[in-house]
């Protein structure tokens, strides 16, 4: 499959490659929509089967519960231990629609029998934690603890003997961790790994690695080629970072300014089931296209309506989200003359509106850039764009998040 837009450009050490989608314009999909790619029918689990669900262990000698196993192979998350309310592998992401799974029920604490019943149990660290997206402790527990092991795994290939190899599970995990975090932030189902996916990723990052560049369309000529790599890379973000610290940046997406487009595929309707594959320390690959997702929200905005953590903002070298842009993107309303008003606390806060190119990961799409202003925690930001077919009126309010 060939893109019909690439750009690279270097970003806070890290490069980054976009290509321009246009399956929702009917124009640049291998599959048709109704058709679903092997492991789209509920979504092949990262690291293995879908997790079952753990129960708790029975009192064991001297009164020690038993640990319950957390679900089996699931997104990274080890056997719990422990007996008395185990979690069964912390909740991992997956099931029929991308739908959120906890891991395992809370596990009974045994009867002590000559001493105390064992401690809780503990939980994988690959699947995200439940949270109250209605409240501020409930988005800054969740932000706080998906974000608590964000561990790039290690890379089992090479490139001296171009041996594409595998990222490990906790890698692949904590990187998809990430992805259905900002999803779960923008009220868009969570998305899962597809084995045929992820393979086309790894084999997309092992050429990345080898020759040290970024394309969408590399040449047969580039180190480490495969039919299966440039297939990854006609079908993916790339960048030339490892594929958990990426993420953070591909919705920041700085110097992107004419699509914001990795940015907009994280927040796609159609996403899912995804491929996810990196080196570990060097080039990472996101495969997006040709999704079947069907999240069907007729807007999608970034920073999303709600509570925000001040932290998904960004910082540094990886620039922030004032910088490149606040976005507003749609399957089906045109928002080509949009106008935008964005006050807080009664005062005018100005913009400056950019129409986005369309089809990376939306139909249409615009940003709007704070002039003379920085987001601030305990702020609420009331946002309306007008001179659309349909107006949207939405509420941000920022918190800190920090601990």
């Amino acid at each position: 499959m060939r893109m019909s837009n690439s750009a690279w450009h270097a970003t806070s050490g890290i490069l980054l490659a976009l290509g321009a989608f246009s399956a929702l314009l009917g124009a640049c999909s291998d599959l048709p929509t109704d058709e679903v790619p092997p492991g789209g029918s509920g979504g092949a689990m990262t690291g293995g089967t879908s997790g079952t669900t753990a129960t708790g262990g029975s009192a064991g000698a001297g009164g020690s519960t038993g640990g319950g196993m957390g679900g089996a192979a699931t997104t990274g998350g080890a056997a719990t231990t422990g007996g008395a309310a185990t979690t069964g592998g912390a909740a991992t992401t997956g099931g029929a629609g991308g739908a959120t799974m906890t891991g395992g029920s809370a596990g009974s604490a045994g009867a002590p029998s000559g001493g105390s019943a064992g401690g809780p149990g503990t939980g994988g660290g690959a699947g995200s934690v439940p949270g109250d997206r209605t409240t501020a402790a409930g988005t800054c527990a969740r932000w706080n603890a998906d974000r608590a092991d964000l561990s790039e795994g290690t890379w089992s290939g090479n490139v001296a003997s171009c041996t594409a190899g595998d990222i490990s599970a906790n890698g692949r995990a904590n990187a998809l961790k990430l992805i259905n975090l900002y999803r779960w932030l923008a009220d868009l189902p969570a998305v899962a790994t597809d084995p045929v996916r992820d393979s086309q990723a790894q084999a997309c990052s092992l050429m990345m690695e080898a020759e040290g560049s970024l394309s969408h369309e590399p040449g047969t000529d580039w180190t480490c080629y495969t039919a299966e790599g440039a297939m990854g890379a006609g079908s993916s973000n790339i960048s030339g970072g490892p594929g958990v610290v990426s993420v953070d940046r591909y919705m920041v997406d700085q110097g992107n300014a004419t699509t914001i487009g990795h940015r907009r595929w994280t927040l796609s309707n159609s996403l899912g089931p995804i491929g996810l594959g990196s080196t570990g320390t060097g080039a990472s690959c996101f495969q997006n296209l040709r999704g079947t997702g069907r999240a069907g929200k007729p807007w999608m905005a970034w920073p999303s309506p709600g509570i925000i953590p001040l932290q998904a903002f960004g910082s540094g070298r990886g620039g922030t989200i004032d910088a490149t842009g606040w976005t507003v993107q749609s399957d089906d309303i045109n928002l080509a003359g949009a106008a935008v008003t964005v006050t807080s606390g009664g005062t005018n806060m100005p913009v400056t509106v950019t129409q986005l190119q369309g089809g990376y990961g939306s139909r249409y799409a615009f940003r709007f850039t704070p002039t003379g202003w920085t987001t601030t925690a305990g702020q609420t930001y009331a946002v309306s764009v007008t001179g659309i077919p349909t107006a949207i009126t939405y509420e941000v309010n920022v918190v800190s998040c920090a601990q």
